[in-house]
């Protein structure tokens, strides 16, 4: 049996539907139950609720440890995909906790269970840092601790560090690092907020770039690595490399709706960071823009993805033509209501 953590969120969800649809049977887990509720709706978004009811759910929480106890029982491998996504500065112990310590608790407990491979799911974000006359990131671009990297990046590159803990007692692992992950069914949060934000309005663009790629083709070299001999490695999992101000006006086009047309450039948002950090702390609300979130909206770093490519002989769908794919999905649900 496949046990996969995060199943309640984009990509954990998505996985279980396709490893389902290949005829394994999966355990994942959850916190709460009324989180299990959007990946039933995206199982119905996909015509698929009968598959929904072959998932075995167990209420478990990656930080505690008692709870995980019962999960991996008859487990032979791990899909780990939960964690913590959060730029707000204010989520620092948050994400050390559930992103590391997290991650830690998963690997312990695939040693002691003996579970033969496991997939962790990090980030772009944990990838190292360009050196003066370097051009491209890839997977052996160096980590540079003296660099300014936000609490996000610093917890995934603290859980790839377990996972490599893991590696070194005897775990098999791969991890795969995606760029821009772009699916449906998941609008309030990640790429979906995007989708949600041009819909209704959405006014600002950048003009900064980075690796995007489809929810499908994640999990399908996620799948395939797991299905090969490969160990101890980790792979970036972009399709290629898209301008925000392109994604956004194929957006808008798909959705019918207004591109957005003012340039952001990127001294107004060094000063919609400062200014939303002043808002924050005086009002006590959530972070909208932070110092890494405005700083990546100008970040034209080129990312590499021939190592999967060449290692799978893997084809990736087109970026453009998948996110007209969402903006379809997007209609349909809110046309359906469910």
């Amino acid at each position: 049996m496949i046990l996969v953590t995060g199943a309640t969120g984009l990509v954990g969800s998505h996985l279980v539907l396709h490893l389902l649809e290949n005829k394994e049977n999966v355990r994942a887990i959850y916190r709460n139950s009324k989180t299990i509720a959007k990946t039933k709706s995206l199982f119905q978004l996909y015509n698929k609720a009968a598959e929904f009811e072959r998932i075995e759910w167990i209420c478990a929480d990656i930080t505690d440890v008692p709870s995980l106890e019962l999960v991996f029982e008859n487990i032979n491998s791990v899909y780990h995909c939960a964690a913590l996504i959060s730029f707000d500065p204010k989520d620092e112990d948050q994400l050390r906790k559930i992103n590391i310590e997290g991650t830690a608790n998963i690997v312990n407990f695939c040693l002691a269970n003996k579970i033969q491979k496991l997939c962790y799911v990090s980030s772009i974000a944990a990838l190292g840092d360009l050196k003066e006359g370097e051009t491209v990131l890839n997977e052996e671009t160096e980590w540079n601790s003296e660099k300014y990297h936000s609490d996000y990046a610093i917890s995934k590159y603290g859980a790839e560090i377990e996972i490599w803990r893991g590696q070194q007692e005897g775990l098999e692992v791969v991890i795969v690092n995606p760029g821009v992950i772009l699916g449906p069914g998941f609008w309030d949060s990640g790429s979906g907020e995007l989708f949600t934000k041009v819909k209704n309005g959405l006014s600002f663009y950048t003009q900064g770039a980075t690796g995007f790629v489809s929810v499908n083709d994640l999990v399908k070299t996620m799948i395939q690595l797991m299905k090969s001999s490969i160990n101890g490695e980790r792979f970036i999992i972009i399709a290629e490399n898209i301008g925000f101000e392109t994604l956004l006006n194929t957006i808008a086009k798909s959705l019918a709706v207004k591109s957005p047309s003012v340039y952001a450039k990127p001294w107004m948002t060094e000063i919609g960071w400062r200014l939303d950090w002043i808002s924050s702390t005086l009002f006590f609300s959530k972070r909208k823009l932070s110092r890494a979130m405005a700083e990546s909206l100008h970040r034209t770093d080129l990312i590499s993805n021939e190592k999967i490519k060449t290692q799978l002989d893997f084809e990736f769908e087109s970026t453009l033509k998948y996110s007209r794919e969402v903006a379809v999905y997007l209609k349909k649900q809110l046309f359906s209501g469910f």
